[in-house]
């Protein structure tokens, strides 16, 4: 019963990771994110888009093959909602929540969910149920690839900084935090490094993981990259795969999309 709860919050809304890690029981190193070097040498004296501006920028319904995109679902929670009992990793918990890292001069997110494939013909019956079938058709049924995108502008260096304090993140809670959202508490075990989508300036990717019950590892998948004054985050959650044990990624298709609207 708490497994479906949080399968339900979780597939309306990327910003119920908490929420989930409760009743459940490798990122590459920014390139040139710390030395100022590259081209974030000059991220200093990039100018931060507009409130205005970020809204034009983020990706629109239609512009994301096979996803609908359109407004979040329960809205973001806002930056004090989301505590770590470790300080050090509350830039990794904000990202899995979609909440820009460090002190951005604006914000604007969007949701991109994946189109739901044409079901199989015909319906599971009673005799199917323990053959496992229904389970099947269930996981399958939730297969989908839900996708929260804010991006947020920054003044002067402050862009490089969020995500250098992401990557910092990553590496000093790879065993794993405990935090808080709207008064519900939860932990992830685990916070793994994976491979970034390569896009924008520089960028730090991650797995946080809850293996503490009986389902297993329930990994989320979050990606930040800087784009000049500008940082794309992007959470992602896929309630089928996960139930049903099968890898999934930050959704390429919208990382893609986006970046080009970033150029």
């Amino acid at each position: 019963m708490k497994r479906s709860s949080g399968v339900r919050l979780c597939a309306t809304a990327v910003v119920s990771v908490l929420s989930l890690a409760l009743v459940t029981g490798c990122a590459e190193t920014p390139k040139d994110a710390g030395d100022g070097g590259g081209k974030d040498a000059a991220s200093p004296a990039a100018e931060a888009p507009s409130a205005a501006e970020l809204k034009k920028l983020i990706i629109a319904e239609g512009e994301v093959p096979g996803y609908k995109v359109g407004a979040v679902e329960g809205g973001l929670p806002t930056k004090d909602q989301v505590t770590s009992g470790d300080a050090r990793c509350e830039p990794v918990l904000r990202a899995l929540t979609g909440v820009a890292p460090g002190d951005p001069a604006a914000t604007t997110s969007r949701m991109a969910t994946q189109a739901k494939k044409a079901p199989a013909a015909g319906t599971p019956s009673g005799d199917d149920l323990a053959d496992g079938k229904f389970a099947d058709a269930l996981h399958k049924s939730m297969d989908v690839d839900v996708t929260v995108v804010t991006l947020a502008s920054y003044d002067g260096d402050g862009a490089q900084r969020a995500l250098t304090s992401v990557s910092d993140a990553v590496k000093a809670c790879a065993d794993g935090f405990s935090g808080r959202q709207d008064g519900e508490k939860g932990r992830f075990t685990k916070v793994a490094e994976e491979k970034s989508s390569g896009t924008g300036d520089a960028s730090v990717a991650f797995t946080a993981s809850n293996d503490t019950g009986e389902d297993g590892a329930l990994p989320l998948h979050a990606e930040v990259v800087r784009h000049g004054a500008t940082l794309a985050t992007y959470t992602t959650i896929n309630i089928g795969a996960m139930m049903g044990k099968k890898p999934y990624t930050v959704s390429a298709p919208v990382v893609k999309a986006q970046a080009a609207k970033l150029k």
